[in-house]
């Protein structure tokens, strides 16, 4: 790369509500890692949490970080061993970054197992997609057609999130299936354009109305306001008085996270996704007993992003993705960004940065 940079500026979260812009170093490229110049990438509903104070997933014990872990960007140097990504591709890649060598991830444990485990966007080992330039390794990195937009691919990881919560979770919806999703927001909307496509009945949970009529657009059949009518009995109402076989909790609201016991149906899959670490939330749990419910959560996605990217690639025609991002805003106006997507929840359904060529 001409001209190559040796340092780029970044957004360093310090604490909460504390986010700087500093310079971030980008020393000379190891054999296999790749030098990325950021394009687009999204802010969280977890990057709020964490600049709200509301979550342990970001690391203020050795902070300063640089977020973001929803990002798309183009490959402007590769290292000399790299071979599956070349100068030009545009490429997304991992949040959760095993070591693939200890001795949990040789067992084929999940990324959050690993001994040596790395957090793209949430530690300062791992400068995320809040900066101009990142540097990651090519394992982690994954190469997305080039006829998709910057925009459209900061959303692989997001979607990537909502399908392992599906399939990885072992949820495996067909089309004989009532699936509750709890949260409407861009993980349940993900989450119900999968099980939309096997053709399961999908029903929607959530208090925001906006966020309600969005899903319908997007593989959900019905949606339902736990404001406003008991939710255990409207749910059987909508599966013909079983309750629903499969229930992907997308909230990680305390409130959803404890309805999972009571509004599943018996011997329910139930996927637990919505991040919620960093608090106990009281849950009547003797209904997985009685219900023999079968919980599963994980974190991170195993080997995921190829397949993720293919099933996009499927579907992204038959949905508005752009219509996905409520707002844009130029990364030297995140204040402004931040502002939004913290203030205006029942709005920001996407907030989207971009960066200047």
């Amino acid at each position: 790369m001409k001209n190559r940079p040796t340092v780029c500026k970044a957004a360093f979260m310090y604490g909460p509500k504390d986010l700087r812009f500093e310079d971030l170093a980008l020393p000379p490229l190891q054999p296999y890692q790749v030098l990325i110049k950021l394009k687009a990438c999204g802010i969280c509903g977890s990057d709020v949490e964490c600049y709200e104070g509301e979550s342990a997933e970001g690391r203020y014990d050795i902070a300063p970080y640089v977020p973001g872990h929803e990002w798309a960007g183009q490959a402007v140097e590769i290292g000399s061993a790299v071979t599956s990504v070349k100068v030009g591709n545009k490429v997304v890649g991992d949040c959760v970054l095993p070591c693939n060598n200890c001795a949990n991830c040789k067992d084929g444990k999940m990324p959050s197992a690993c001994l040596n485990m790395r957090e793209l966007g949430f530690r300062p080992d791992s400068p995320g997609g809040w900066g101009e330039y990142m540097i990651l390794e090519e394992q982690y990195t994954h190469v997305i057609p080039d006829d998709w937009g910057y925009e459209l691919g900061a959303w692989v990881e997001t979607f990537n999130v909502g399908y392992w919560g599906v399939w990885g979770n072992d949820c495996n919806p067909d089309a004989s299936d009532d699936v509750a999703i709890i949260g409407a927001g861009p993980i349940g909307m993900c989450a119900a354009m999968v099980c939309a496509a096997s053709g399961a009945n999908v029903i929607a949970i959530d208090p925001l109305e906006k966020r309600r009529q969005n899903i319908l657009n997007y593989g959900a059949n019905h949606v339902v306001d736990p404001t406003a009518c008991n939710v255990e009995e409207k749910l059987k109402e909508l599966t013909n008085g079983r309750g629903p076989s499969i229930v992907i909790e997308c909230s990680g609201n305390d409130i959803g996270i404890a309805s999972l016991f009571d509004i599943a149906g018996h011997s329910a899959r139930v996927g637990v996704v919505g991040h919620s670490i960093g608090r106990k939330v009281p849950v009547e749990i003797g209904k997985t007993i009685w219900k023999t419910l079968r919980l599963s959560g994980s974190g991170g996605t195993n080997k995921w992003f190829p397949k993720t990217i293919r099933f996009m690639s499927r579907i992204k025609d038959k949905y508005d993705f752009a219509a996905l991002n409520s707002h844009h805003y130029d990364f030297f106006d995140l204040d402004k960004a931040m502002d939004l997507a913290c203030h205006h929840k029942d709005i920001a359904r996407k907030v989207m940065l971009t960066f200047k060529d």
